[in-house]
This record gives structure tokens, sequence and C-alpha cells, in this order.
């Protein structure tokens, strides 16, 4: 009874810590690890086996990529272009920088791109006398939503993919239309409910000179680092190349993890840049805290704790797929929102495979319903996803104070507009599959 016990005393502990944020990630799944191998719950070799590398793969390769291509001053270059676009206009501010936003969430990653879009974004905003605060809320939502369309856009993808044998062009012709109407109905909502705030400057002389000022301001602080067009061109050939080996998975037999890690590694021996340097820059916590997670993980469902939960919460619900696919969509939504939808994820996938075991829904659509939920969840709270608290940390640097409650009134509404779009969605997809 004890090693059933235990392990779900752990698990809990471990994800309470997680969600309020008492220790750090990492330490706190690690933490868990070592109890349950102090306590021969589960032996060290065991705990190694537990954990899926290819998500571990793909997550390091990604992150290296993207390291080198931040030191080559590219995201700078494409910031400042994107704000020279605007003229100042407040409508041009919130729709060009959210669809760059949702790009480089969708073909990057949503925390690196908030703390690149997020300090452009408030300085032109607070130069031009507009309130940040609606702004920035609107970047951290349109990340989330932006990195929902692909395998790499975000945490649960990545665990799904890997974890279920997903490709990317799975993700993207199952998940992008759907995406693409949400972003497009949430920047809607955001401009319809704060049109006080994007109205036009033109004939404004004062502000259009104001914003010459701004703009060549801005110019000066975020190009003053060095730009090494050498190291740009080669960033961007091999990410070029890692997403073409992405598509034609198919075709190569290459896994993402794999893909990623080679290109990776490539391009850190061909850039010639400062292996140390970058290596510091490796969210090795986040690493971490994935491998921690799947031990745990791992040995719940080996005690057969998963599939109890499955059996008496999930498989209750009958053998009425869209009972089941609208049950994970919400579960997942509503849960991303307050918890931390990694955790979440990588606890629901074994629950999902045995549902799928007993009532077997085609073409994924169980899958496509967890990824949405689960990402597009996490925009209910500041806490529901890891590019709000970034974008919500970086904007208090900068003196712009978003409280809970704030982010919560605009993130709430367009996770319930989002999650009744993706319903619908699923659902036609549903009843012209079966």
């Amino acid at each position: 009874m004890d090693s059933i016990l235990i392990p779900i005393i752990v698990f809990l502990l471990v994800y309470v810590a997680i969600t309020f944020e008492l220790v750090n990630k990492a330490v706190a799944t690690f933490s868990g690890v070592a109890i349950l191998v102090m306590l021969h719950i589960v032996s060290e070799h065991q705990a190694i086996e537990l954990i899926d590398f290819e998500t571990i793969m793909l997550l390091f390769g990604m992150m290296v990529i993207v390291s080198i291509l931040k030191h080559s001053g590219l995201f700078s270059i494409v910031s400042v272009k994107i704000a020279e676009l605007t003229n100042g206009s407040p409508v041009k501010i919130l729709v060009l920088f959210s669809i760059v936003t949702a790009l480089m969430s969708a073909f990057l990653d949503n925390v690196t791109t908030v703390l690149i879009i997020i300090p452009i974004i408030i300085e032109l905003t607070r130069g031009l006398g507009l309130n940040p605060k609606k702004y920035v809320l609107s970047q951290a939502i349109i990340s989330n939503i932006g990195g929902t369309a692909t395998l790499i856009g975000d945490p649960p993808n990545v665990i799904i993919g890997s974890k279920v044998g997903l490709t990317f062009n799975q993700f993207i012709l199952n998940l992008s239309p759907i995406v693409i109407i949400i972003f497009c109905v949430s920047l809607f909502y955001i401009w319809i409910t704060n049109r006080d705030q994007f109205t036009s400057i033109k004939g404004n002389l004062v502000k259009i000179f104001s914003v010459q000022l701004l703009l060549e301001k801005i110019r000066y602080e975020f190009l003053n680092t060095e730009i090494n067009r050498r190291i740009m061109i080669k960033g961007l050939v091999f990410l070029g190349i890692t997403i073409l080996l992405f598509v034609t998975q198919t075709i190569t037999g290459l896994s993402p993890g794999v893909v990623a890690l080679s290109m990776g590694v490539f391009l850190l021996l061909v850039s010639r840049v400062d292996i140390e340097h970058v290596l510091e820059e490796i969210e090795w916590s986040t690493l971490m805290f994935f491998a921690g997670l799947f031990i745990l993980v791992g040995v719940l469902e080996e005690k057969g704790v998963i599939d109890w939960i499955a059996h008496h919460i999930f498989l209750n619900v009958g053998d009425n797929p869209y009972v089941a696919v609208l049950l994970i969509l919400w579960t997942a939504g509503i849960m991303s929102g307050f918890l931390d939808n990694i955790p979440f994820t990588i606890t629901m996938i074994p629950i999902v495979q045995i549902m799928l075991e007993n009532n077997p829904i085609p073409n994924n659509i169980l899958w496509w319903a967890l990824a949405l939920g689960a990402c597009l969840g996490g925009n209910i709270t500041m806490i529901g996803a890891s590019a709000n608290i970034v974008s919500v940390g970086i904007s208090k640097k900068y003196g712009v104070n978003i409280s809970f409650i704030e982010f919560m009134k605009t993130g709430m509404i367009i996770s319930f507009i989002s999650l009744t779009l993706a319903s619908v969605f699923l659902m036609g997809y549903l009843w012209i599959v079966l």
C-alpha cells in the first residue's frame, strides 16, 4: 500500500510547490524523485528509463538555435523594423506586433518571443502616451495562441508530439486553421473592448514628431548591440534546415528530437560562437524540471494510479466521443489556467492513451483536444503559462505593474472564447470523420 500512497503524496506536494512557486521548479521535481529513490519506491536505473529523452533533446536543440540567433542581433533588428512600420499608429502597433509575436511563438518559443517583444512595445506605447498594460497583455496572450499551432511552439505540444509520435506536419495541418481563427477573433476582441486606446494620431503633428524622436531612441537603445551578420545568416540557414526536416519527417524518418539536437550542435560547430556563453543561456532548470516530472508521472503510471484515475473519472463519461473530446478540452483548459500546464499535460497523456484503448476516436482528435486545452487555457491567469509570468515580470522592471486580477479579466474572457471556438472546431472535425 505504501508503494502506491507515497508516490501520490510526493507528486501532490511537488505539484503544490510548483503551482505556488514555493521553490524552484527543477528543485521541487528532483526533490520528489530523490525521496522516491531513497525510499526504494523506484531505483535510480528505473528512474532514468522513465525520462522521455526525445522531448529533452527537442527542447535543448531549439534552445541552442534560439540562443545563437539572439546573440546575432536578429531579434533586435526585427523588433525595431516592426516599430518603424507602425509609424506610431496604436492599431498598427497592436496588429503588427501581434502577428510577429504569433509567428515567432509558433516557430521558436513563446518565452523567447515575449522577452524580445515586451520591452520594445512598452517603450513605444509609453512614449506615445498610451497605457502599455493592454499591449503587454495582448502580446502575452497572443504568444500562447500562436504557440498552439505547431509541435515546437508550446511545451505541452512538444510533450504530446514526442510522447505520442505526432509529426510537425500533423500539428500544423490540424491545429493551425483553428489557431488562425482564434488569433483573429482574440485580436478583434482586444481592439473592440479598448477602442479609445487605439485612436489614430493622424493630424496630430506633435504626436507625429514625438513618434520620430521615439523611434530614433528605440533604434539607439535596441540596436546598440553588435550585429553579427555572419552568425545571423548561419543561424537562419540552420533554423530553415531544422523546420524543413521537421516537415519532411515522414520521408527522412528522423524524429524532431534528433533533428533539433543535431542542428543545434552543428550550428555550434560552424558558427564558432562562445560555446560556454551559449550553454550558460540554456534553460537547464527547465530541462531538469521536465526530466523530474517524467519520472514522477512514470512512477504513478507504473503503480497503477494513472490507470485508476482514467477508469474512475474519465471513462465514466461512456462511449460518446463528443463528450470525451469536450471533457478533455475543457478539463485541460480550466486546469491549465490555474496550474502549470506542463505537469498537467504529462499527467494527462497516459490517461488519454487509456481512453483511446477503450474508445478509439479517429484522427488523433483527443490529442488535439488536449493540446488546444493545455495551450489556450494557459491564458486564464498569469500563472497559467511561462510566457505570462515572464511578460508580467519584464513589465514590472519597466514600471508597468499588472495584477493577477487585471490579467485574469482579459485572459479569462479570451480563453473562454478560444475554448468555445476550439469546441466548435473539434465537434465539426469529429462529425466529419465519424
